[in-house]
């Protein structure tokens, strides 16, 4: 499994822990979670590091919206405990990449007009 799909199984699953414990929601997302996942997932696959990214919170380049950046650490805030229980391998794996070293941002080419 490469990076990319390891973080998005990591959110996803952050998602929903946040979701049945603050929503009550027990067979799907609601509405404002499968929302949240969906973009999260956007981020992900338009994120400049590709398999080097590191965590959202050692990452240089913030690329959520500010509203959308406080809920999703809400939500890391709250399901983050309980992936131990919940999902232990994927916690583990994700507190050992936010010991990673954060990659140098990539350099965009500039077009110099001439």
């Amino acid at each position: 499994m490469g990076r990319i799909a390891r973080e998005k199984k990591t959110v996803a699953a952050m998602i929903r822990i946040y979701c049945r414990g603050q929503h009550k929601e027990r067979k799907a997302l609601c509405a404002s979670c499968q929302a949240l996942l969906q973009y999260a997932w956007q981020r992900l696959d338009r994120c400049p590091f590709g398999a080097e990214k590191p965590t959202c919170a050692r990452c240089p380049v913030h690329c959520y919206q500010p509203a959308m950046r406080e809920e999703i650490r809400r939500v890391m805030r709250y399901a983050g405990p309980r992936m131990l229980y919940t999902h232990p391998i994927l916690a583990v794996r994700h507190l050992w990449d936010e010991r990673r070293k954060p990659p140098v941002l990539p350099q965009r080419k500039r077009t110099v007009p001439e």
